[in-house]
Protein backbone atom coordinates (compact mmCIF):
# COMPACT_ATOMS: atom_id res chain seq x y z
CA UNK A 1 0.00 0.00 0.00
CA UNK A 2 2.70 2.38 0.75
CA UNK A 3 4.49 2.00 -2.67
CA UNK A 4 1.40 2.23 -4.34
CA UNK A 5 0.34 5.34 -2.16
CA UNK A 6 3.40 6.75 -3.20
CA UNK A 7 3.11 6.30 -7.14
CA UNK A 8 -0.42 7.53 -6.73
CA UNK A 9 1.04 10.85 -5.06
CA UNK A 10 3.73 11.69 -8.01
CA UNK A 11 1.36 11.27 -10.42
CA UNK A 12 -0.89 13.78 -8.54
CA UNK A 13 -3.84 11.27 -7.37
CA UNK A 14 -3.85 13.13 -3.49
CA UNK A 15 -7.37 11.55 -2.55
CA UNK A 16 -6.10 7.82 -3.39
CA UNK A 17 -2.46 7.87 -2.16
CA UNK A 18 -3.86 9.44 1.39
CA UNK A 19 -6.51 6.11 1.29
CA UNK A 20 -3.76 4.17 0.60
CA UNK A 21 -1.69 5.72 3.20
CA UNK A 22 -4.77 4.94 6.34
CA UNK A 23 -4.81 1.18 5.19
CA UNK A 24 -0.91 0.75 5.08
CA UNK A 25 -1.06 2.80 8.46
CA UNK A 26 -3.93 0.63 9.78
CA UNK A 27 -1.59 -2.76 9.43
CA UNK A 28 1.24 -1.57 10.48
CA UNK A 29 -0.31 -0.25 13.82
CA UNK A 30 -1.80 -3.87 14.53
CA UNK A 31 1.33 -5.73 13.35
CA UNK A 32 3.50 -3.20 14.81
CA UNK A 33 2.22 -1.60 17.63
CA UNK A 34 1.73 2.56 17.90
CA UNK A 35 4.87 3.67 18.57
CA UNK A 36 6.71 2.13 15.68
CA UNK A 37 8.97 3.54 12.92
CA UNK A 38 7.10 2.53 10.20
CA UNK A 39 4.36 3.72 11.59
CA UNK A 40 6.17 7.26 11.96
CA UNK A 41 7.04 7.20 8.45
CA UNK A 42 3.36 6.78 7.79
CA UNK A 43 2.03 9.86 9.75
CA UNK A 44 4.73 11.68 8.29
CA UNK A 45 3.35 10.43 4.72
CA UNK A 46 0.32 11.45 5.38
CA UNK A 47 1.05 14.90 6.31
CA UNK A 48 2.96 15.57 3.27
CA UNK A 49 -0.36 14.11 1.19
CA UNK A 50 -2.67 16.57 3.52
CA UNK A 51 -0.12 19.72 3.14
CA UNK A 52 -0.50 19.08 -0.67
CA UNK A 53 -4.22 18.99 0.06
CA UNK A 54 -4.16 22.65 2.16
CA UNK A 55 -5.64 20.61 5.19
CA UNK A 56 -2.80 22.16 7.24
CA UNK A 57 -3.71 21.90 10.78
CA UNK A 58 -4.62 18.09 9.66
CA UNK A 59 -1.14 17.59 8.78
CA UNK A 60 0.45 19.44 11.44
CA UNK A 61 -1.05 17.17 13.84
CA UNK A 62 0.62 13.73 11.62
CA UNK A 63 3.87 15.25 11.82
CA UNK A 64 3.20 16.27 15.71
CA UNK A 65 2.57 12.01 16.12
CA UNK A 66 5.25 11.31 13.60
CA UNK A 67 7.58 13.33 15.70
CA UNK A 68 6.05 11.64 19.26
CA UNK A 69 7.13 8.52 17.74
CA UNK A 70 10.32 9.40 15.97
CA UNK A 71 11.32 10.83 19.54
CA UNK A 72 10.61 7.89 21.85
CA UNK A 73 11.81 5.19 19.43
CA UNK A 74 14.99 7.19 18.21
CA UNK A 75 15.87 9.70 20.69
CA UNK A 76 15.60 13.18 20.81
CA UNK A 77 19.04 13.63 18.70
CA UNK A 78 18.54 11.46 15.69
CA UNK A 79 18.16 12.97 12.07
CA UNK A 80 15.06 11.97 10.89
CA UNK A 81 13.50 13.92 13.73
CA UNK A 82 16.06 17.13 12.54
CA UNK A 83 13.55 16.23 9.14
CA UNK A 84 10.24 16.23 10.68
CA UNK A 85 11.23 19.60 12.45
CA UNK A 86 12.16 20.79 9.07
CA UNK A 87 8.62 19.73 7.64
CA UNK A 88 6.93 21.06 10.37
CA UNK A 89 8.42 24.03 10.31
CA UNK A 90 7.86 24.74 6.32
CA UNK A 91 4.01 23.99 7.00
CA UNK A 92 3.94 26.33 9.86
CA UNK A 93 5.54 28.85 7.82
CA UNK A 94 3.33 28.35 5.15
CA UNK A 95 0.49 29.02 8.04
CA UNK A 96 2.16 32.63 8.95
CA UNK A 97 3.39 31.30 12.14
CA UNK A 98 7.33 32.43 11.60
CA UNK A 99 7.82 32.51 15.23
CA UNK A 100 6.84 28.41 15.78
CA UNK A 101 8.50 27.60 12.10
CA UNK A 102 11.93 29.36 13.13
CA UNK A 103 12.04 27.85 16.72
CA UNK A 104 11.93 24.13 14.91
CA UNK A 105 14.02 25.00 12.23
CA UNK A 106 16.64 25.74 15.59
CA UNK A 107 15.72 22.71 16.45
CA UNK A 108 16.56 20.76 13.46
CA UNK A 109 19.97 22.73 13.17
CA UNK A 110 20.98 21.82 16.64
CA UNK A 111 20.81 18.18 15.99
CA UNK A 112 22.29 18.61 12.38
CA UNK A 113 24.97 20.34 13.28
CA UNK A 114 26.06 17.09 14.92
CA UNK A 115 26.75 15.59 11.58
CA UNK A 116 29.26 17.89 10.57
CA UNK A 117 29.17 22.32 10.08
CA UNK A 118 29.54 21.67 6.57
CA UNK A 119 26.68 18.86 6.07
CA UNK A 120 24.42 19.99 3.30
CA UNK A 121 21.76 19.27 5.28
CA UNK A 122 22.96 22.04 7.61
CA UNK A 123 23.01 24.33 4.74
CA UNK A 124 19.48 23.59 3.93
CA UNK A 125 18.39 24.32 7.49
CA UNK A 126 20.07 28.00 7.32
CA UNK A 127 18.32 28.38 4.20
CA UNK A 128 14.65 27.79 5.68
CA UNK A 129 15.72 29.72 8.41
CA UNK A 130 16.69 33.00 6.35
CA UNK A 131 13.97 32.51 4.36
CA UNK A 132 11.89 33.12 7.79
CA UNK A 133 14.03 35.76 9.02
CA UNK A 134 13.96 37.84 5.56
CA UNK A 135 9.83 37.12 5.86
CA UNK A 136 10.32 39.28 9.04
CA UNK A 137 12.02 41.32 8.08
CA UNK A 138 15.33 40.73 9.45
CA UNK A 139 17.55 41.26 6.29
CA UNK A 140 21.05 41.26 7.40
CA UNK A 141 20.50 37.70 9.97
CA UNK A 142 19.02 36.10 6.86
CA UNK A 143 21.65 37.25 4.66
CA UNK A 144 24.10 35.92 6.95
CA UNK A 145 22.25 32.35 6.65
CA UNK A 146 22.30 32.54 3.54
CA UNK A 147 25.56 33.31 3.25
CA UNK A 148 26.47 30.28 5.04
CA UNK A 149 24.19 28.06 3.42
CA UNK A 150 26.13 29.10 -0.04
CA UNK A 151 29.80 28.38 1.46
CA UNK A 152 28.77 24.96 2.59
CA UNK A 153 27.09 24.24 -0.56
CA UNK A 154 30.21 25.45 -3.00
CA UNK A 155 32.43 23.15 -0.40
CA UNK A 156 30.35 20.06 -0.89
CA UNK A 157 29.15 20.49 -4.42
CA UNK A 158 31.24 22.82 -6.18
CA UNK A 159 30.49 26.26 -7.33
CA UNK A 160 28.24 25.06 -10.53
CA UNK A 161 25.44 23.57 -8.62
CA UNK A 162 21.87 24.75 -8.75
CA UNK A 163 21.78 24.82 -5.10
CA UNK A 164 24.55 27.46 -5.32
CA UNK A 165 22.34 29.45 -7.94
CA UNK A 166 18.89 29.09 -5.76
CA UNK A 167 21.01 30.94 -2.88
CA UNK A 168 22.53 33.53 -5.02
CA UNK A 169 18.69 34.23 -6.02
CA UNK A 170 18.27 34.62 -2.33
Amino acid sequence: YNSMAGVLLRQGQLDQALGLYEKALAIKVKALGPDHTSVAATYYSMANVLKQQGELGKAVGLYEKCLDIEVKALGPDHTDVAGTYNSMGGLLRQQGELGKALGLYEKALAIEVKLGPDHTNVALTYTSMANVLQEQGELARALGLYEKALAIYIKALGPGHIDGARLYHN
